[in-house]
């Protein structure tokens, strides 16, 4: 299996744990890469069976929650009919970023099949649990099929 995981970052946590899913997701055997949407590998984007999508956390502490700089997402490369889930990094609530951010990524042509709020404080912890809980829905999904 492939992988290309493609975050939007702002101070550098969601880049951090792009990088730390993609090395996980390696570590289970997945060829996984980890770019930056302004720098979409698309070599590796094309021949990926998953997109993994992550963004920051913008909005007002309490409420209005959004992925960050969600234009640029919007403008991600077409990937359709691609398996995809979706990360947000967060400080202190996360809101609705997630919801969100699946449906900028299925208007892209993903088919979701789940997502991950990371807290900033516990990012290595975030990553090790979504990456199992991401490879178990893929597993169930294969056996289902």
């Amino acid at each position: 299996m492939n992988a290309a995981v493609i975050y939007e970052s702002l101070t550098g946590n969601t880049a951090e744990a792009a990088h730390l899913i993609a090395a996980e997701l390696s570590r289970f055997g997945v060829d996984a890469t980890a770019s930056n949407i302004t720098q979409v590998d698309l070599p590796a984007l094309s021949v990926a069976d998953l997109v993994v999508v992550g963004s920051w956390v913008d909005g007002l502490f309490l409420f209005g929650q959004k992925p960050g700089r969600g234009g640029r997402l919007k403008n991600m490369p077409v990937i359709d009919g691609k398996l995809a889930a979706v990360y947000c990094t967060y400080a202190v609530e996360k809101g609705k970023t997630l919801d969100k951010l699946s449906k900028i990524v299925t208007e892209r042509g993903g088919d979701v099949i789940g997502g991950y709020a990371i807290k900033r404080s516990n990012i290595e912890g975030g990553v090790e649990e979504f990456v199992g809980r991401l490879l178990s829905a893929i597993d169930t999904r294969s056996q289902a099929a």
